[in-house]
């Protein structure tokens, strides 16, 4: 009687574990230099933000990496990017430019495309981090999907969204957002992998 509950408890346990390590939505790898996050459960061309991009505007997210120390821990290296999201509503198909020092546009691409190419072009600097140091990855992302405060809007044009956003004065929604965290990992065992 006392084995079958050792069994059962064991069993459970390892149950458990298999669910939490499910739930991870992140996995990290390296590329030559770089760590890089695939993250296939996050999904942000969503809510507002898709909705703007179907009304033909287009929508900017920025995404930040940081490896800590421990979860909640002190910053050892962060690398953050922005992109412009747009839509072709002719093919449904979306377009994703990186902003920054290397820019790259990339069109042609569905939801999953999209997303993944934006994350997958986040990475870190793995020079910093320790072969053996344990440390956790953080990605997270948000939707600026107010205009540019840097660019003056044309008055002596309108498009037919705009012409609604006045006469309609849309309160604004909330803006799409998320974070997601994986670790404690190394660097050793990344490259193992």
């Amino acid at each position: 009687m006392r084995l079958s509950r050792t069994i059962l408890s064991l069993l459970l346990y390892v149950l458990a574990l298999s669910i939490q390590l499910a739930a991870q939505s992140l996995t990290a790898h390296i590329e030559r230099d770089q760590l890089h996050v695939s993250a296939p459960r996050v999904h942000f061309l969503i809510g507002s933000a898709l909705e703007r991009l179907r009304d033909g505007g287009a929508v900017r997210f920025d995404f930040q990496i940081t490896a800590r120390s421990e979860r909640g821990g002190k910053v050892l290296v962060r690398s953050q990017e922005t992109f412009v999201v747009s839509y072709d509503l002719w093919e449904e198909k979306f377009a994703v430019t990186k902003l920054g020092s290397s820019p790259r546009t990339v069109s042609h691409l569905s939801t999953a495309a999209a997303e993944a190419w934006c994350i997958d072009n986040t990475s870190l600097a793995v020079g910093s981090l320790g072969g053996a140091q344990p440390f956790w990855i953080g990605l997270e992302y948000a939707a600026n999907e107010a205009p540019d405060p840097g660019v003056q809007p044309d008055n002596s044009s309108f498009t037919l969204s705009s012409l609604v956003d006045i006469f309609s004065r849309r309160a604004r929604k909330e803006q799409v957002h998320g974070s997601e965290e994986i670790g404690p990992l190394t660097l050793d065992k990344i490259r193992r992998k």
